[in-house]
């Protein structure tokens, strides 16, 4: 029979590190639980309604490979079929429905981002991924009546958010009340021991507590994990605001994007998002200034997406192109005509914006250079030359290439 790590100092690390915020039915149970050295079936569920991940993301992803180095089963379940309706959670409106082609197209995406943060060729007790279309598509509408029969309209009206659209009277779909219900059933179809969640989930985890004690006959504990929230303005990383710092971009973006964080986030990122214990946290946070703990930071992090040697790389390239206000060693180069270009239309062809709109906001707001010169006006014109650099924000450039 297989056995877990039950080393305590290991176990109380994970418990205690901060990370994790509440435990239901309670904390002492489940400590005892891991102390016990059964093998428990753990779960988190995502639901692939962005194209990316954010750190919230991974920091839960690092909490589930320290359960799965403890010996314990951990599943990385994507919400592939609750992703096309939306979980209502923190959200004052319906959100836009998904196609399955979008879901699954965000899925892929999000897999390449998780991997380096799980041992996926671990051969004894690898993660397991599972998606959560292979059951709710296969459920009659009579299996949802019998499920639903567990759950009354007064238990589900309890959500503080469906309370607030109440109270503003804005509409509230009713495959939006019915979300809880297939979550919950997330934890039926895979019996397991344990479900991961954050505390905006807590409803929906308690949900299929009740689900599978009632199906089942098995009970479930729910592991809350903190939000990744600023403690001072109280603002959290989400990929629906598009706020925090997003996994898939160029090591030197991941590196920037943490550079570019409040000095109060400092220390929620680096326990929640490293590996480095918590004596050696406060040791970088007490022995350095805001900006060389940040350093240090943003570059454990980049090591842990990327290895040493471009975490190295892409700290060089901060000091020389944002410290030092260099240029980086390697900039693209672009092949442009030879013509007069409006800077709109020439940024967004470089592929150095998403779109025009955004490149007129950059420039608005004294965001872009062209050879050093910001350009001010949102209607410039410029005729392009050999070698010309142009700069937009604090770490994008490339370099002009003439096609005559």
């Amino acid at each position: 029979m297989a056995k877990t790590e039950t080393d305590i100092n290991k176990i109380d690390e994970i418990l205690d590190r901060g990370t994790i915020v509440d435990i239901l039915p309670t904390k002492k149970d489940f400590r005892e639980k891991l102390l016990s050295g059964q093998v428990m079936k753990f779960y988190i569920g995502f639901d692939a309604t962005a194209p990316t991940l954010h750190l919230s993301h991974a920091k839960n992803i690092l909490l589930m490979e320290k359960f799965r180095k403890l010996g314990h089963e951990v599943i990385i379940l994507f919400g592939d079929f609750t992703a096309r309706i939306g979980d209502p959670s923190g959200s004052s409106s319906t959100r836009k429905q998904l196609t399955r082609e979008e879901v699954i197209l965000n899925v892929e995406k999000w897999k390449k981002l998780i991997y380096p943060l799980m041992d996926f060729k671990n051969k004894e007790n690898p993660p397991k991924i599972m998606y959560n279309h292979d059951w709710l598509s296969k459920l009659s509408f009579e299996d949802i009546l019998l499920l639903a029969s567990n759950l009354t309209v007064q238990q589900i009206l309890e959500r503080d958010m469906f309370q607030k659209r109440l109270i503003a009277n804005k509409p509230i779909f009713l495959q939006e009340f019915l979300y809880p219900l297939m979550q919950g059933y997330d934890s039926v179809a895979m019996e397991v021991d344990a479900e991961v969640c954050g505390t905006d989930q807590i409803f929906n985890a308690l949900v299929g507590r009740d689900l599978l004690r009632k199906i089942k006959n098995k009970n479930k504990y729910v592991v809350a994990v903190t939000l990744m929230e600023n403690p001072k303005t109280g603002e959290l990383m989400s990929k629906s605001n598009g706020t925090g710092v997003f996994l898939d971009v160029e090591s030197t973006d991941l590196y920037g994007q943490i550079m570019s964080q409040p000095d109060e986030m400092i220390e929620p990122l680096f326990v929640n998002c490293t590996l480095q214990p918590l004596k050696e946290i406060k040791k970088v946070i007490n022995e350095n200034s805001p900006r060389n703990s940040k350093a240090k930071l943003a570059y454990e992090i980049t090591k842990m997406f990327h290895g040493k040697k471009v975490a190295d790389k892409a700290q060089e390239h901060f000091e020389k192109t944002i410290v030092k206000k260099g240029l980086p060693d390697k900039i693209t180069k672009i092949l442009i005509i030879d013509k007069n270009w409006s800077v709109v239309d020439l940024l967004h062809f470089a592929k150095l914006v998403p779109s025009k709109n955004e490149a007129r906001r950059l420039i608005e707001q004294g965001g872009v250079k062209i050879e050093g010169a910001v350009i001010g006006d949102r209607e410039a014109k410029i005729r392009p030359t050999n070698g010309m650099i142009i700069k937009v924000g604090k770490r994008k450039f490339v370099k002009v290439q003439l096609d005559k």
